[in-house]
Order: structure tokens, then C-alpha cells, then sequence
């Protein structure tokens, strides 16, 4: 059972750039901080600083838009580069008006801009670049988690987080797009609530509720603060699998 759960910001993470060692950064800073890491533990990383390192970056200034992201453009509104570089990273456009496209991701994120992001991306040789989500996070977590288990003899979990908003609510929430080391889904159909009803539709999404526990630390602008440590979370006694598995088939996917 997990009565109390310790969640903390590695502090001081430099801005990261392409080809960083990540893990290398994690366990220098945590040091400085005098922690380590300890087996158990989670870490809980924006998919920016991932996106950074693996040098998911476009130089806007050499996109060239195509019709379809002229087309798009005249309806959003957006930057026609923009669109253009949404549309090089998505498999479909989900919903086009005003001030808005959604996408579905190429790795299958239904999302504002497929993930594309200006935020907290700096300049190269005074060029404005933007970020893209990881190519697949899943395999950038398990990558992380391999080489901080190298590193310091720890077995952790790793998930790599961004902020997504929902059809229905305003706001974004922190959501996990890629893990590693850990169940995302915990099914409890078949068990039993406290006056003994049969659970039959439960199904918890762990790995998204972290994501979001983590993003209240992480913050949404100049924070400076992208990996979060989560301690004393015991997750439930299920097999491991990557986050795409809370992905909803688009036949059962009730937004579209």
C-alpha cells in the first residue's frame, strides 16, 4: 500500500543541448544536491529536455509549407512553417478551426500541434528552432533507464512527460507519452470495492497520474525544473509495458 509518496526536483539541470548525456546530467546534479538515486525510484523527465538531447529540433527558418499546410494555415491562423512542421511529424489531421489543429502524433499522441513546441528553445546562431516530441519515448526512456542503472547500480523506472489539453476542460495536464520500468495501466476489473461489488470497468492510468503529480513540480515556463524524482511509490505487482499501450484505438477513440 502507498500511504505517502516523495516527490523532488533534481535541482540546478543545465540547458540541455543536442547530444547531451542525460543520465550523466541527472546523477552529476543529484550529487551536488547530495542524493542518489535509490532503487524503486521513479524519475520523471519533460519531454523537452528528451527532445533536446536527441536533437529533435527544426530550424523553422528552412521549412518550406506545402499547400496543405497553406490550406491549414489560412483556417488556424498559425505560422504556415509551423503547420508545416506539424504536419512532417503526423500521421492525420484530427481537427482544424481557428486558433487550433490537432494531430495524431507520428507515434500515435493525439494532440494540439502533434507536441510541436516553441517554449524554452533557444536560438541557434540567432535562427528560431522549435521541438518535436521524441521519435519514440518509449525507447528513449528504456535508454535512460539502462544507462542510469549502469551509472549508479539503481533500478528505476523512467517516464518522460508533456503537458496536453482535453477536449472537454480547460488546462493542460501533464501526461505521460513514454516509460520504461513500469505498468502504465493497472486493470482492476475483478476485484472488489469495500462492500464486496465486483469492479467491472476500472482500469487506472498510473503512469499519466505521476506524469501529473510531477508537472506541479516541473511548472510550465521559466521553472528551470524538467526531472522530477518520485520516492516510496510502489506500483502494482503487473508485468512492465511502454505508455503507447494507453493509446486508444481510433475505433473505439470517442473524440473522433
Amino acid at each position: 500500500m502507498n500511504n505517502e509518496i516523495t516527490l523532488f526536483v533534481v535541482p540546478g539541470m543545465p540547458l540541455v543541448q543536442p547530444g547531451d548525456d542525460l543520465a550523466q546530467l541527472i546523477v552529476e546534479q543529484l550529487l551536488i544536491a547530495g542524493q542518489r538515486l535509490q532503487s524503486g525510484d521513479i524519475l520523471v523527465l519533460a519531454q523537452k529536455v528528451v527532445s533536446k538531447a536527441e536533437g529533435r529540433l527544426v530550424r523553422l527558418a528552412g521549412v518550406v509549407p506545402g499547400p496543405q499546410a497553406l490550406e491549414l494555415a489560412e483556417i488556424t491562423g498559425k505560422d504556415p512553417q509551423v503547420v508545416q512542421v506539424i504536419l512532417d511529424d503526423s500521421r492525420e489531421v484530427v481537427r482544424a478551426r481557428k486558433g487550433l489543429l490537432i494531430v495524431e502524433q507520428t507515434s500515435g499522441w493525439v494532440c494540439a500541434h502533434g507536441g510541436m513546441d516553441r517554449s524554452n528553445v533557444q536560438p541557434v546562431n540567432g535562427e528560431e528552432m522549435v521541438a518535436l516530441l521524441p521519435a519514440d519515448a518509449d525507447a528513449s526512456a528504456e535508454r535512460l533507464r539502462s544507462r542510469l542503472a549502469e551509472m549508479t547500480g539503481a533500478q528505476v523506472a523512467v517516464l518522460i512527460s508533456d503537458s496536453h489539453g482535453r477536449p472537454w476542460k480547460f488546462g493542460t495536464v501533464g501526461v505521460c507519452i513514454g516509460c520504461a520500468g513500469i505498468p502504465p495501466l493497472w486493470n482492476q476489473r475483478g476485484l472488489h470495492d469495500l462492500f464486496g461489488y465486483e469492479l467491472v470497468a476500472s482500469e487506472e492510468c498510473i503512469v499519466d497520474e505521476l506524469a501529473a503529480a510531477a508537472a506541479l513540480l516541473m511548472g510550465q515556463s521559466s521553472e528551470g525544473k524538467p526531472v522530477v524524482v518520485v520516492r516510496n511509490y510502489t506500483p502494482p505487482d503487473v508485468p512492465a509495458a511502454p505508455a503507447t499501450i494507453i493509446q486508444r484505438p481510433k475505433e473505439f477513440d470517442v473524440f473522433r
